[in-house]
């Protein structure tokens, strides 16, 4: 495509029912799909679309910030004071253990996708 533009020359139309009608615009809202043109393009096309719920992703994103504050702050004590505490080194590790196990029960969920 010149000029990275998606140029789209061929129209399609078809005509369904009220009920029909219904059940494509649930199935986008449940998707959280606005475009119709591009829902329809993309079943017609694919068949199916998969829609992912990003919720445990961003979860996870935030528990490994809270990780990374910490640890921050462990390095931070450390080298100020020179000590490093056997608590801290524990909740940093109980921490990560948390996240590898959300971490599994998220891959085991995409190996689920089919």
């Amino acid at each position: 495509m010149k000029g990275g533009h998606n140029k789209k020359s061929v129209r399609v139309e078809f005509v369904m029912s009220e009920a029909e009608a219904e059940l494509v615009k649930e199935r986008m809202a449940e998707l959280g799909i606005t475009n119709l043109s591009a829902y329809l393009r993309k079943m017609a096309v694919d068949g199916y679309i998969i829609h992912l719920d990003m919720g445990d992703i961003q979860e996870m994103i935030r528990l490994l910030r809270i990780c990374s504050n910490n640890l921050n702050q462990y390095t931070r004590r450390a080298n100020e004071t020179g000590n490093i505490y056997a608590a801290d080194i524990e909740d940093i590790r109980t921490r990560l253990d948390s996240l590898w196990d959300g971490m599994d029960k998220l891959i085991r969920g995409f190996a689920n996708i089919s």
